[in-house]
């Protein structure tokens, strides 16, 4: 069969002043190899269309005599337009080429989402915002989320080993400038792992040419309180070395209010006693990301890459204070205490992996391992002392108590894979891969009575924790002329040891699992194709979930672990179209998961003591059809729409009670993409996401829209960049959480330091306007595809 179907791309050449460059030179050439595929000349308008593609990466060269060469690598798998190219007349003296591309490109797959932002608005802040713009992607809480689950980052293809908090902070702290482009991963292959129930795949641009290349940026951001990041990136390339290396520090003081109700009940569940509480939360950081890669190529068909992402906090610190007013069941004040909460954190995670990748003769075939490890270490250090009034004000008693805790945590990582192209129309890939985590912390609580302290044995404890996971998949795809398969299977063998020190107590977990996946495309006509995928995948409770300790925030507020969770199981299928060249897309779904884990405040009625764990509950399942589009509505306008209407149920015990809880939400995202300007160096995007209320294991959350409004300006020739962005326009990204079924009644009222405002500026030097490294069109070769057109 022919791959090349209804693929092409298309553009214009322009030199500085905006005029069309006739019959210019345009080359298309395979990424792989440079080999070419394609040449045309631009008409008087300076317009190009290459058609009737293969999907494939290809080099795309732009020449005009008297001109300077431009280079653009593309990813063809539909119709790409990629706007207005500039080419500059080879007598100025510029130290980079500039490529104007219309808007971010968006592409619809069976498994994924592809969101292109280079050269856009969106990649001028940090990748934690560009996350919040990204198609697909929803961010409440600082929780990442696709599609009501917690996905697995990736960063090029590689997995980031941190825990959710630290995702956060490493995102937050990494500048976006040098994003090509997300991939949102809803159905990932085998070769993923099984805990990969969704992936976001992070792509960072890479050096096309020869040379040297770099930026400094900084960037001020006001919310309740400013804040400031500054760093710098750096590019080399030369015929045997391909390096990128980048720096950021960021100086953050953030601000968060919440509003507790918790309402104690009696044996008849009637409200015996209400705690309500006022918590204003200040939390200053210094943080260091460093993150590099280094290509080395051997030669033609052996490369080694070393890569690192290191993320160090020398200081962080949050103060919280806490006000709590207790009324008895006829809501008469009983007493009030206030709590103050220091704490302070220390910790790194350094992150490094090794990888060898050898190309066989023949196309495609290629061999690769990979070796990581990531160490890890947290220090804390809590004091919290709280004080006793009663209805008149009279002092009644002090409580106080400090903590220490310290986590040391090693990840180990080894796999290889195999691609065989089976033949032009079928693939296969094969791999293995082993890990083992090892953690060890403690917990040391004084209590602190007239100054002294004493060691709170109860709440003093040690816990260690290994997992090894040997993994094995096989993966298998074939096309026909309308129809493409893929199928898959991957094999997880887990051994799980927890160790309570000084309580004695082992938990174990040893367990086979497999996990299949399968897509199947068939396409009835370049208008209307339909598609179905179907994938088991697997989320394991990380090593702090299953830690026994007892974190007190104050004297009735109590975080703590879960050492008998379960693993949880997901089978998730999905039905969908497209339709209009891909311009719509319509997706019905259905996720079934066993043992689903959440984070629950759970109420002791008893006690009139809150604790926050997590916890396994039997079943949720969740279904619902989902509708995309993204046109242009003019030349300079894109738009992006999606809405999901889903139903999601929640079915479990609590304290031995079944209870069952379901409900009817709404997704909505709306995201503009524009350029302005006859050289269109001016471009924004604005996004609107819109949840309605929605439940998440037995808790309802209110409706919520998050807004975000990016504007960049190139200035100093390209070189400079000026940027803007405005986040939670409206003051609408705040919300409440409630729960009320069986003994429990309780809500929490968020107010977040999301309403901000961020200036930033970006300068670009060094010399890109060199030869490529990539094998160049020599003039036989444009002869010979002449003559073959001819």
């Amino acid at each position: 069969m022919s791959f090349a179907q209804n693929y092409a791309i298309s553009g214009f050449a322009d030199d500085i002043d905006g005029h069309p460059i006739a019959f210019a030179n345009v080359i298309l050439m395979k990424a792989a190899d440079s080999s070419v595929v394609k040449g045309v000349s631009t008409n008087d308008k300076g317009f190009f269309l290459l058609e009737k593609l293969a999907p494939d990466d290809y080099l795309l060269k732009l020449s005009y005599l008297g001109f300077t060469d431009v280079y653009k690598s593309v990813l063809v798998d539909g119709v790409i337009d990629i706007g207005i190219i500039v080419l500059y007349e080879s007598s100025e003296e510029l130290d980079e080429v500039s490529i104007i591309v219309k808007t971010p490109t968006l592409r619809k797959e069976a498994d994924r989402l592809v969101f292109n932002v280079e050269n856009t608005a969106l990649i001028e802040g940090n990748i934690f915002d560009l996350l919040k713009s990204t198609p697909g992607v929803l961010v409440m809480d600082n929780n990442i989320q696709v599609k009501n689950s917690t996905p697995t980052v990736y960063i090029n293809d590689k997995k980031v080993h941190l825990s959710s908090e630290e995702l956060v902070q490493l995102l937050e702290s990494s500048s976006a400038n040098s994003i090509k482009s997300v991939e949102v991963i809803t159905n990932p292959s085998a070769k993923y792992d099984a805990e990969s129930g969704a992936v976001i795949n992070i792509v960072m641009s890479k050096n096309l040419v020869t040379g040297y290349r770099g930026n400094v940026f900084g960037n001020f951001t006001q919310g309740v309180f400013p804040r400031y990041d500054a760093g710098m990136s750096h590019f080399f390339k030369n015929d045997k070395i391909d390096f990128f290396a980048n720096y950021t520090y960021s100086h953050d003081k953030i601000n968060r209010g919440q509003e507790d109700v918790i309402n104690y009940l009696d044996g008849s569940n009637n409200i015996d006693q209400t705690f309500k509480s006022e918590t204003n939360r200040n939390t200053w950081s210094r943080t260091h990301n460093f993150n590099f890669n280094f290509d080395y190529n051997i030669n033609e068909k052996n490369t080694l890459s070393l890569s690192s992402n290191v993320l160090v906090l020398p200081y962080f610190e949050y103060k919280i204070n806490n006000n709590t007013n207790v009324f008895d069941a006829n809501q008469n004040l009983d007493y009030y205490f206030d709590a103050n909460n220091l704490s302070n954190d220390d910790k790194y995670n350094l992150g490094f992996d090794l990888d060898y990748v050898h190309k066989f003769e023949k196309a495609g075939e290629k061999l690769s391992a990979n070796a990581h490890f990531t160490t890890y270490n947290y220090n804390r250090n809590q004091n919290v002392k709280s004080n006793y009034f009663d209805s008149d004000d009279s002092f009644l008693a002090t409580t106080a108590f400090r903590t220490d805790n310290l986590q040391d945590t090693e990840i180990y990582t080894a796999k290889v894979d195999y691609n065989l192209p089976i033949d032009d129309a079928s693939n296969l890939e094969i791999g293995v891969k082993g890990s083992n985590i090892q953690s060890a912390s403690n917990i040391t609580q004084f209590d602190i009575v007239n100054g002294t302290e004493t060691i709170d044995p109860n709440n003093t404890n040690a816990f260690d924790y290994d997992e090894t996971i040997y993994a094995g998949y096989v993966n298998f795809s074939k096309d026909w002329e309308k129809l493409s398969l893929q199928t898959g299977l991957r094999a997880e063998k887990t051994l799980v040891e927890g160790l309570s020190v000084f309580d004695n107590v082992t938990n174990t977990q040893d367990y086979l699992e497999w996990f299949p996946t399968a897509s199947l495309n068939y396409t009835f006509s370049d208008n209307f194709s339909l598609y179905t995928n179907y994938k088991r995948s697997i989320g394991r409770p990380d090593y702090q979930s299953l830690n026994p300790f007892q974190f007190y925030l104050n004297d009735v507020t109590i975080v703590a672990g879960n050492p008998n969770l379960k693993p949880v199981i997901v089978d998730n299928v999905v039905l969908g179209t497209s339709l209009g060249q891909g311009v719509y897309t319509v997706e019905a779904y259905y996720k079934a998961y066993s043992n689903n884990i959440f984070e629950l405040p759970l109420q002791d009625n008893v006690n009139n003591i809150l604790t926050y764990t997590p916890l396994n509950l039997d079943k949720t399942v969740e279904y619902g059809i989902d509708f995309i589009t993204y046109f242009n509505v003019i030349d300079t306008w894109s738009v992006y729409f999606a809405t999901s209407f889903f139903n999601a149920e929640d079915q479990g015990q609590i304290d031995g009670s079944e209870f069952k809880k379901d409900l009817w939400s709404n997704y909505t995202v709306l995201s503009n993409d524009m350029t302005f300007l006859k050289d269109r160096s001016l471009t924004a995007n604005f996004t609107l996401v819109y949840l309605s209320k929605s439940i998440s294991g037995f808790r309802e959350v209110n409706e919520i829209l998050m807004s975000n409004l990016s504007i960049s300006k190139k200035i100093l020739k390209n070189k400079g960049t000026i940027s803007l962005v405005v986040s939670d326009l409206f003051n609408t990204q705040n919300f409440n959480v409630s729960s009320r079924y069986l003994n429990q009644n309780n809500s929490t009222y968020f107010d977040q330091d999301t309403r901000t405002i961020k200036l930033g500026f970006r300068y670009k030097f060094g010399n890109t306007n060199l030869e490529t490294n990539q094998r160049q069109v020599t003039e036989e070769e444009t002869e010979r595809l002449e003559k073959k057109q001819n």
